[in-house]
């Protein structure tokens, strides 16, 4: 993952420039989940935004997109320069700086073990952030988020250390290492997006059912890229949409990205992620239908190996999030 900084008084309207949130208005020590946008409205990537303070942001986005972000961000801050705005940025390398994720309902109590001193995850909420030692090894940025719709916590910690600090985690035997292959099920089973799956730059937060990442505020200054597209969609409607999907019948054979969806014999759409999911104890997927057929319970037809099988819309997530939030009032 791509981590940056960016700071000065000027930070959160900078970065506000290129992205769909409210920073302004985020309280310090929160974050949320934002998408950079182009003037055509499309995604142009995903990423998490956490105001550590009134002059200081903490970005993680994609390693993928790490050129092009950088390019977006650094774009922005030299334009705000130049209108003698108070704004800098700094770009964390892998070399100095890693990301370690860990998920799933025992992450606080295994890393409770690891906290010195008053530091607490009991007010920790999901997207939030402090900055604490963790198994000895000071300045770790602990994030209460994670993209696999369990409570987890994304740690930022200094690259040297990183080895120390796995290997601090497993030792209790609770915590077990993970690949990419489990938390894509996961994260689809989460009903969360996969960039350069299932958005990317020709598609818009509308289409993909993403519009809540565009906030209520930023609706009315109208000031990111892409604004009169999106808010035209908002009103207007689209011609299709991110659904979730399910096979149905005996034993049918996952429904992978690519897949072509059908309708009444006609090409109605495309699956973007698809998976056996553990949790769900079905083949579930996500993807693009026409708006007529977003409702869940709508039935469709997958076409996999120039075979048609049964499936339906279905809401999303499959499986319900866990996620660590703070008590209603």
């Amino acid at each position: 993952m791509l981590q940056s900084r960016i700071f000065g008084k000027d930070a959160a309207a900078c970065l506000e420039s290129v992205c769909t949130a409210d920073i302004l208005g985020t309280p310090e020590g929160s974050g949320s989940l934002t998408v950079f946008t182009n003037e055509a409205g499309g995604i142009l990537d995903d990423l998490i935004v956490n105001k550590v303070s009134e002059k200081e942001l903490y970005v993680v986005s994609n390693a993928a997109m790490k050129e092009q972000d950088m390019g977006i961000m650094k774009t922005a801050v030299d334009n705000f320069k130049s209108q003698g705005k108070d704004v800098s940025i700094e770009f964390l390398t892998p070399a100095d700086q890693s990301l370690v994720a860990v998920q799933g309902p025992q992450v606080a109590k295994e890393l409770s073990k690891l906290l010195t001193g008053k530091a607490s995850l009991d007010q920790l909420y999901f997207m939030s952030s402090f900055v604490t030692t963790l198994a000895g090894i000071p300045n770790v940025r602990i994030t209460r988020c994670g993209y696999t719709g369990e409570d987890g916590v994304e740690i930022s910690v200094a690259s040297s250390q990183a080895q120390k600090l796995t290997e601090s985690l497993l030792e209790s035997g609770v915590l077990k290492l993970a690949g990419l292959g489990a938390r894509d099920s996961l994260r689809l089973e989460a009903g969360l997006c996969l960039y350069g799956s299932d958005i990317d730059s020709k598609t818009t937060p509308v289409e993909a059912a993403l519009a809540w990442l565009v906030t209520k505020r930023r609706r009315t200054t109208r000031d990111f890229p892409g604004a009169d597209v999106i808010l035209g969609q908002l009103k207007e409607g689209v011609s299709r949409r991110r659904v979730g999907l399910q096979m149905l019948g005996t034993k049918p054979p996952p429904a992978r990205s690519g897949v072509a969806i059908f309708s009444q014999g006609q090409q109605v759409g495309q699956v973007t992620s698809g998976c056996p999911s553990p949790s769900a104890g079905r083949n579930i997927a996500m993807g693009y239908v026409a708006e007529n057929l977003k409702a869940p319970g709508t039935k469709v037809e997958f076409k996999v190996r120039d075979k048609l099988y049964e499936a339906e819309v279905t809401k999303m997530p499959f499986v319900k999030a866990n996620y660590y939030n703070r008590p209603k009032k």
